[in-house]
């Protein structure tokens, strides 16, 4: 067995031989208490707010484009072909379509609403969307062939309208043409081919699906477009295949992101995060104060030892050792308890879902957790440097005693 460096052998024996319980020690355990609370709380708050941060990604990546490319004007049938040409050599996408978005009136027998109704290629749906995967009703048709063209509803919005799968629907659009002299709004009647859930209530409630042609003649938009949607293989090269996109457009596209797009909700998710982190890093910052008061009074009671072993040839630095190896040693043991105690938790409930949430309210059964590495290691990188930036000072202060006077004091 590896024998020990002097000053970590002697600052494991100042923490673990006690001849008696004294108040040093007692401050030193609940030291470690506190390490451990702290660090374990920490972990099990991060795993949390990773599962919820993972849970939202996924939902609107599901319906949202990993990428979408816009105009602040209307894309024409040559800025079409331009994105085409742009996109084509990039080997990350998986597929695009474009697409056309607008407001408008939604009228059935029962109600009536103002809704987003989205024109888009249905031959090219499932390369960039989830939608035909999340329709809960009916079938995923937005054909035109025969009779009235087809709209997908939202569940939420088809129940408001008391909307069923074959009902007929009229849109009015906010776009207006001449007839006969007059100017009216664009009126067309659809039948409701299928209706969706995508357990997004800005989906379920306020969207519905046309086909990019009727959507066109819809909003007199015909040969032009809203913009082009890309999903990619991989959605963690987003911001690589963004970056390769507007370099070869230039400044006259907007290129934005799925995170783009929800920029303000990830926000508010990272504020929450850093003060959840913050907040809970207090618990070790008290702690790391425990440390500095059983040190600082542990010097005070070593104050002959430690006169005696600078007589004996010990240097500063050696006695700075000793005391700073004391609060590390108690971050260790902390970060290592307290991580293993927020493995245990977030594995219990990753697999046994201990603390279940509302269903009728929430839209997963159970809280979600998700480890990851790098939460481990920061946190046991800052309880470790906190508790040894808490021992400097009392080290300091035990490398400053005079040998003479610590002995006769004594």
């Amino acid at each position: 067995m590896p024998k020990l460096p002097l000053t970590t052998f002697i600052a494991w024996r100042y923490l673990r031989t006690k001849r008696k319980i004294t108040f040093v020690s007692i401050i030193s355990l609940i030291s470690l208490i506190g390490v451990t609370i702290g660090v374990s709380a920490l972990i099990i708050v991060l795993s949390i707010f990773n599962g919820f941060n993972g849970l939202v990604t996924k939902i609107l990546v599901e319906f949202d484009p990993h990428i979408r490319i816009e105009k602040k004007l209307n894309l024409s049938e040559d800025d079409l072909s331009q994105i085409e040409r742009a996109i084509s050599d990039i080997h990350y996408i998986k597929g695009y379509a474009a697409f056309v978005i607008n407001k408008a009136m939604l009228i059935s027998d029962r109600n009536n609403r103002v809704l987003y109704i989205k024109g888009i290629e249905p031959d090219k749906a499932h390369l960039v969307s989830g939608l035909p995967d999340k329709i809960v009703l009916g079938n995923f048709d937005l054909s035109e062939n025969g009779g009235l063209p087809k709209i997908i509803l939202g569940l939420t919005i088809a129940d408001r309208l008391n909307a069923l799968v074959g009902d007929t629907v009229t849109l009015i659009s906010p776009s207006f043409s001449t007839m006969f002299g007059l100017v009216q709004p664009n009126v067309k009647k659809f039948v409701v081919s299928g209706i969706f859930e995508s357990n997004n209530k800005d989906y379920d409630g306020y969207y519905a699906f046309i086909s990019i042609g009727s959507a066109q003649e819809l909003f007199d938009m015909v040969k032009k477009i809203n913009g082009v949607e890309i999903r990619l293989y991989d959605i963690n090269q987003s911001e690589n295949v963004k970056r390769m996109i507007q370099s070869k457009l230039g400044d006259n596209f907007q290129v934005k992101t799925w995170y783009d797009l929800h920029r303000d909700l990830y926000s508010v998710m990272q504020i929450e995060r850093w003060t959840a982190y913050v907040i809970l890093s207090l618990i070790i910052f008290v702690a790391t104060f425990n440390i500095l008061g059983s040190l600082t009074m542990s010097v005070i009671e070593k104050t002959r030892d430690i006169g005696i072993l600078k007589a004996m040839g010990a240097k500063n630095s050696d006695i700075i050792r000793i005391f700073m190896f004391e609060g590390v040693i108690i971050g260790l043991i902390g970060t290592g308890i307290g991580s293993l105690i927020g493995f245990i938790v977030c594995y219990i409930q990753e697999k046994y879902h201990v603390f279940p949430l509302d269903p009728t309210i929430y839209i997963v059964p159970s809280l979600p957790v998700e480890m990851k590495l790098t939460d481990f290691i920061a946190v046991g990188l800052a309880a470790i440097f906190l508790c040894s930036f808490a021992s400097y000072y009392p080290a300091r202060r035990a490398a400053s005693i005079v040998p003479s006077e610590a002995v006769r004091w004594e």
